[in-house]
This record gives structure tokens, sequence and C-alpha cells, in this order.
């Protein structure tokens, strides 16, 4: 209230009471499954297919989950979360780094299992720390397969904000390739990569030639007692930077002709007293080098101070999962990620909630919303044979989990059929024996599986779960009509599909549709269609008010989009000048959703209910901090049978 003190025109601004409610997004899936590469266990978003190229490592043939996003997309889908579940067995590569003393300073370990990250680089270097820190270095991770570089000014002092545990370990701002550990708290930092000599007097006159040996490549040509003259008789260097350009370029003309792809790097030191060469060899040409490492000999390369004696010679870089057999007092130990015994089983796949961070479709705890939930590797084939369900699966267990964490985040789960459901017979005794069971209607289930082309393959064609295709046909229909217009019909095109395991009927369709079994079929002219939307309680027999997708999804909508826009009413004084503005609020959100014919009902009244007051907030409601608000709608139901009569008219007769 305006305090008032002299006479004269006070202006105050009074609020409206209005708070805007606005719709959530409706067409965000998550899928759950094995990908080539990327973080376990944790969503990651994606907006495109390059997303997912960059994030996973793009298709792989033993990857459902890699097609089944890129049917997302095709179909229509704009954003999702993805992800990856470990496969069973797999590990993870790492590689420890020693101090000078030989303790062990550092383990680095990839944040994801697999072979993917076999090839990682961790580099250490003290460049931009005065001599009288001892324990402060920059620390670089590399991927050479993406070319993404993290890197981190960190101290081995625990003590300080940026200890290398802390700031690389960091959910949020931390590495999203590695996490580190100090196995040895008494250990100074890393040793810095490649050789780092000693103080160099200026200035240096020649003649100076150097003999370089460097421990890899292992096999075929190798760098033994390399001659590389440096200056010639009569040149002399001044500036070390000026040195250093002039020992790169020399040595790397003299590596060169003696083994293409091998090169340095030359720069000063951390101190910028002396040099520091790091190789640099290319993997292309010689792969497996990364972690190479050079010698220098000879009473010349005493002179430049990158002698063993005076110097402190290492590996180029720290490779996780690298070779064991170029192994340095600081590079002591480097196990290789493995992929595994097999992809991930029911166990891996459903994952644990209690476990930190939660794993397999629990792992979605970290995502604030999703609206459909896709488990591909759920129905995934044997090896070998399309027909076959992987034997170390069990549907019903995933999709029973999944539904009821469906359930609890008002998302909704697309359940595929497992590989032998493939005719009619088939179909009938899985809903009957398995759908059935799961009883929810947060869910709705397709078949045929459909066949479509695999770029990994030639293009020939693969059976594959349609759960990514149906996906991306609710996020095309919602964005094109509203989440409540049914997903199918003439409309529902399915993009890049080119058949199903099973061409329908209209006779075998009428079997399966009454149980609540969404059919995909082929018609003349329109072509790939979803024909059904029905969900899991969608059997006549049942006459659930939730039989039919878009209702359910709608009802999922609204629920939503009110549980996060009505947030502001909490603590606010619980009285009749709330409950109106509640009753505002609310109602405002659902005219809007009438304007855009959302409702069955030709009048407002009709279409929906708002109500907020004394019959819905009991004095006793009042007393325990409670507020009733009851929101009704009208939903429209999908005209799912069209019945046309023909009538024969008689000819007029004159009376």
């Amino acid at each position: 209230m305006t305090q008032v003190s002299y006479p004269g025109v006070y202006i105050e601004e009074l609020s409206s009471g209005v708070h805007t409610i606005t719709g959530v997004a409706t067409s965000i899936t998550a899928f759950v499954g094995s990908t080539k590469r990327g973080l376990d266990n944790r969503a990651k978003q994606i907006l495109s297919l390059s997303d997912f190229d960059r994030e996973f490592g793009g298709l792989a043939a033993d990857s459902e989950l890699s097609y089944a996003v890129r049917h997302f997309f095709s179909n229509g889908g704009s954003r999702a979360y993805v992800v990856r579940v470990p496969r069973k067995g797999a590990t993870s590569a790492s590689v420890i780094l020693e101090d000078k003393g030989g303790k062990k300073a550092l383990q680095v370990t990839a944040l994801s299992t697999g072979t993917w990250a076999n090839g990682l680089l961790a580099d250490v270097d003290y460049d931009g720390f005065p001599s009288t820190d001892t324990t402060s270095y920059n620390l670089t991770i590399t991927d050479p397969a993406t070319g993404a570089s993290e890197d981190f000014v960190v101290t081995q002092d625990s003590t300080k904000s940026n200890y290398v545990v802390s700031a690389v370990n960091d959910e949020d701002n931390g590495s999203q390739l590695v996490n580190v550990a100090v196995p040895d708290a008494s250990a100074g930092r890393p040793m810095q990569s490649g050789v780092s000599g000693g103080d160099i007097t200026l200035p240096l006159a020649g003649p100076i030639a150097i003999t370089v040996t460097s421990d890899a490549p292992t096999t075929g040509t190798t760098i033994t007692n390399l001659a590389a003259p440096i200056l010639d008789t009569g040149d002399t260097a001044t500036t070390l930077l000026g040195l250093a350009r002039v020992v790169e370029r020399k040595l790397n003309l003299a590596l060169g002709k003696q083994l293409t792809g091998a090169a340095v790097i030359c720069e000063p030191n951390e101190n910028g007293k002396g040099l520091r060469i790091i190789a640099n060899f290319s993997q292309d040409l010689l792969p497996g080098t990364a972690d190479a490492k050079l010698t220098f000999t000879g009473a010349d390369a005493a002179t430049l101070k990158i002698n063993t004696a005076s110097s402190d010679t290492n590996v180029a870089h720290y490779v996780l999962g690298g070779s064991t057999a170029k192994l340095s007092e600081a590079y002591p130990a480097s196990p290789a990620g493995s992929d595994g015994t097999s992809l991930p089983t029911t166990t891996e796949i459903i994952g644990n909630p209690a476990a930190n961070p939660p794993t397999g479709i629990y792992a979605l705890e970290k995502v604030d919303l999703f609206n459909i939930l896709c488990i591909p590797d759920a129905t995934r084939a044997a090896a070998g044979n399309p027909n076959a369900l992987d034997a170390n699966l069990d549907p019903q267990s995933i999709f029973s989990a999944a539904l009821d964490y469906c359930k609890s985040r008002r998302a909704f789960l697309i359940v595929d059929p497992p590989p032998e459901i493939n005719n009619v017979d088939r179909a009938t005794d899985w809903k009957a024996n398995v759908l059935s069971n799961l009883g929810e209607s947060y869910g709705a289930a397709y078949f045929p599986r459909a066949r479509l082309s695999d770029p990994l393959n030639d293009y020939q064609l693969r059976t594959f779960a349609p759960c990514g295709i149906i996906a991306g046909l609710y996020a095309r229909i919602d964005a094109t009509r509203g989440v409540w217009k049914a997903p199918a019909g003439t409309e529902a095109t399915l993009n890049d599909v080119q058949s199903f395991v099973y061409k329908l009927t209209d006779a075998e369709n009428g079997v399966l549709n009454p149980l609540g079994l969404n059919c995909l079929r082929t018609f003349p002219v329109y072509g790939n269609l979803c024909w059904g939307a029905r969900t899991l309680r969608g059997a006549d027999d049942l006459a659930d008010e939730w039989k039919y997708i878009p209702v359910r999804r709608f009802a999922l909508y609204i629920e939503e989009s009110l549980y996060r826009g009505t947030k502001w009413a909490v603590f606010e004084p619980n009285a009749e000048p709330l409950w109106a503005q509640i009753r505002l609020n609310i109602g405002a959100f659902m005219h809007t959703l009438f304007e855009q014919s959302a409702f069955a009902g030709s009048s407002a009244k009709e279409a929906y209910l708002v109500k907020c007051d004394r019959e819905t907030t009991t004095q006793d409601d009042v007393n325990r901090g409670v507020v009733n608000i009851l929101v009704g709608f009208a939903p429209l139901k999908p005209a799912e049978f069209v019945v046309i009569k023909i009538q024969q008219l008689a000819g007029q007769i004159q009376t």
C-alpha cells in the first residue's frame, strides 16, 4: 500500500490476478536402449539427426534405438531425449597418470562404457603457472573421433575450488567425456605430456644436430637414431621462440623423409626458458601412435637441454585404452574399454530408480518433461533371426515397468510387437495373453512390424519395431491438427515405410481393432497408414472411458499444463479471492482450447467446466490447507466407423 505524506496524486499499480497458463509440449519423445557411443544412463536432448550422430555415434547395425530415432525425425518428430543403456558386462576405458616420483597422481576414466572411448586423449601441461606453483596444471581431454575438446585449469590441492576431482566431475560444468580420481592423495601433479627440456642459454650457434628415437610405431619402419640437423655452421638462434620454430621445421623435414606421417610440435616450455617437444604423428597414416614417446641423444641434445639427463621425457598424449607396449614411468596402466558380452538385457533396460544416478528408463528422472516413451530394444530380434525374440529379453516385464513409470510422469508408451508376432492369430494371442495383463491406458500397441531400407546394408529391406515411426507420426499430427486429433487415418502416412511383415485385410483388421490393437496397413493410392487409435484399454469389452489415444493424450496434456500453471497458488490465502483467480486463469486456458475446436460441444458451457468455490472446498479443507479444483471437459472422440446408408428411391407417381 502506498504511504501518503503530502497532498497530491499518487500512482499505485495493482495486480490483475492473471497468471497465464501455457500449454506444455505434447510430443517430446524419450528413447531408451543401446547406442554405439554416448554417456551411460544419462538423458541427452537431441533436436536433429545430426545431434544424435554427434552424441551417440549415429546408426549402428546392432542398435535398434539408432534406427528408431532416424524413423522419428523422418516422420515429423522434432525433439527427443535419448538414454544410452550400457551392454551387459561392458567396461570403461581408463588411464593412470603418475607424478615425477612415480606415484599415481590421476586416474582418468571414460564416462561411459564401450570400445568407443579407446583412443580418448588426455594431455597435461604446466603452461601459465609460476615455478613456485607445483600443484596446478592444465588438463585437456580430446575425442579424436568427433574433434570435441575440453580444457580444465586444475590443481592437486583438495582445498582449492578448482581441485581436479571437483572440476572435472561436476555434472553440469565438468567433462562430458571422462571422470577422474586421485588414487594417491600424497602424489604431486601428473607429469606433463611430451618432452620438456631444461633452461637454454642464448644465443646458440651452429652447427647443431640431434639424434631422435621414437618408440612408435612398433611395427614396420621405425624412427631409430635419426640424425636431424638443426642449425648449420654460422647459423645463430637469438630467441627461444625462433629456436622453437627452427627445431620444429628441421625435425619435421627429417622425420617426413624417413616416415610419412611423423611430425612434432615444438614450443617454449612452461617456464619460457627451454623447449617442449611433442610427437604429433598422423593417426590416419600411423594409427595407434598417439602415445609415442620421443628421446633425444647426442652432445647437441645436451646443448638444447632435451636429452634424457636434463629433460622430463614422457608420451605425447595419455591414451585411454591405449597400448600397454609403450608404458613409461608416467604411464603405468591404460586398460581398454569393452562392449560387454551382450546387448542390454531386461534388467539393464528397466534399470534401478534407487541407483545414483538412476539407470535404465529411470534415467529420465533428470528430464523435466517428456510425453512419449519408446523402448525399441524391448522387442529386439535375435541375432541372425528377424522372426525370433532375443532370449535375453522379457518384453512384458519391460513394458509393465515402463507403463507404471509413464503413469507417474503423465507420459504415453508405444508398445511394439515382438518379432514372432507376424500374423493375425499370433497377434490375437499376444493381445489376449500379454497386453491384457498390462492393464493401463497410458500406452498403445501396434501391429505389425515395419519393413524399411537399411542404409548400413546397401539399403536392403530390414524389419524394425514401429515405435519410432509412430512417435514421429504423433508429433506431426500434434503440430498440424492438435493433440486431440487421432494419429490415424488417411493423413497418418508412415514415411519411408516400404511394407509390413504382414499385410492386413479389412476382415483381419476387424478382428484386431475391437481388441484394442492398432493396425498398420497399406492402401491403394494412400500408401502405408496408421489405421487405429486405441489405447491398451481400448478393447470393446472393457468399455473404458480412456479407450481412445487422443482422449488419453489430451487429458495428459491438460493435467500437465494445469499442474505447472497453478503452482503460483501454493501458500496463497485460501479464500474466495484465490478461488476466483483460479477460476479465471484455468477458465481462460480451457476457453482457448475451446476456440481451437479441441472439445465437443457447440458452446463453452457444453465443452468444459471449471469449479472452485465453497462447494468444492469446504471449511474443513481450508483448515487443512487444501484447495479443490474441479475441471471437466467433453473430449472429441474419433469417428472410427463411417456408415453410409444407400436407399433406392421409387419413381414419382402422379396422383
